[in-house]
């Protein structure tokens, strides 16, 4: 069933409301006329007849008053069974609905590969999403609360509803085939629990981990969480830079900016750029030329980063580097190599 159908039901519902606001008015009209019962008496003789809960009459009635009662209750009788029936239908179509709604989700879920699984759709959850959506990542969002579940449907957020402490519910977000995960929950100790089960499901899965206490970061780094972020801690040191060296945090700042960054950072593995098997330099890949981005960074087969690397620097298997460029320049670089 569709949106429009459900519209559909809802104008049957406002007809069938209508229809028994007339007849309820008909019938304190009706008994006022016919039988000279006051106002909240004719209310109550009416109420009664068209609920058929069998309370007595105000006062005896009359021959008129009868013959008007059973048209009253024969009118009521149609009209109410209409209006249930209707209310009934309505509120299967929507459980329907909700239901094709999941389960069309899912199946998009279950089609996505190397994406990123983030738990928590507060503040950092957020921020995470949006940055993601910047860059076309494939996410899914696991959410705890349900009452979060409405912002997620107007973000347009595909999520899971559940605690992802349950192994259940990492699996229905697809964590076994997902190359990143961000645990970004309020509570050191649920973050603790979460990486732990998903690193014994993805043993090859990068973990980022919110802490909010620095006596947490070495229990998240042991639990296999592969950074552990602390925004306290973070906001407090950017705070400082500012002070100290305003210009260079602005301009970094425009590096991280969603929606307002001119500027853009990758980090890509080597093996994307060429064929490692005959070893190339910075200086053979030319990317400057090529794309117009530059070569800022260059992390190591052991994971040992150097800054500003030199051109004739060898780029081994299983390393990464990190370029820097305009949006245009970052799309131009994923064009050429095929990046995704």
């Amino acid at each position: 069933m569709s949106n429009p159908l459900i519209r559909f039901f809802r104008t049957k519902i406002y007809t069938a409301i209508f229809l028994l606001v007339i007849i309820l008015l008909i019938g304190v009209a009706g008994y006022k006329m016919i039988s000279g019962y006051s106002w909240v008496d004719a209310l109550y003789m009416t109420v009664i007849t068209m609920t058929t809960v069998g309370f007595g009459e105000v006062v005896p009635l009359n021959d008129q008053s009868k013959i008007f009662t059973i048209f009253l209750i024969l009118a009521s009788i149609v009209i109410v069974g209409y209006a249930l029936s209707i209310i009934t239908e309505y509120i299967l179509s929507k459980n329907d609905v909700e239901e094709l709604k999941q389960k069309k989700m899912q199946k998009k879920i279950d089609s996505f590969k190397n994406h990123v699984v983030i738990c928590g759709y507060g503040r950092n959850g957020k921020q995470a999403v949006r940055k993601l959506l910047a860059h076309k990542k494939s996410f899914v969002v696991i959410e705890k609360d349900k009452e979060m579940e409405e912002r997620l449907q107007l973000d347009e957020v595909p999520y899971v509803i559940g605690n992802a402490n349950e192994d259940e519910i990492l699996l229905q977000a697809g964590i076994e085939r997902a190359s990143n995960f961000i645990s970004a929950l309020p509570n050191d100790a649920d973050n603790l629990f979460v990486v732990l089960s998903t690193r014994q499901i993805n043993k090859d899965i990068n973990i980022i981990s919110r802490a909010s206490n620095e006596s947490s970061y070495k229990k998240l780094k042991f639990a296999g969480a592969n950074n552990v972020i602390l925004p306290d801690k973070i906001g407090g040191d950017h705070m400082a830079s500012l002070v100290v060296v305003p210009g260079l945090m602005e301009f970094i700042d425009n590096l991280s900016i969603v929606g307002k960054s001119n500027i853009n950072i990758e980090e890509i593995d080597v093996e994307k750029l060429y064929n490692t098997r005959r070893i190339k330099t910075i200086r053979d890949l030319d990317l400057r030329k090529k794309t117009g981005c530059t070569v800022i960074g260059y992390k190591d087969e052991n994971g040992e980063y150097i800054v500003n690397p030199e051109a004739e620097l060898e780029l081994a298997p299983n390393s990464r580097i990190i370029v820097l460029g305009r949006p245009e320049q970052i799309e131009e670089l994923n064009s050429e190599y095929d990046i995704d």
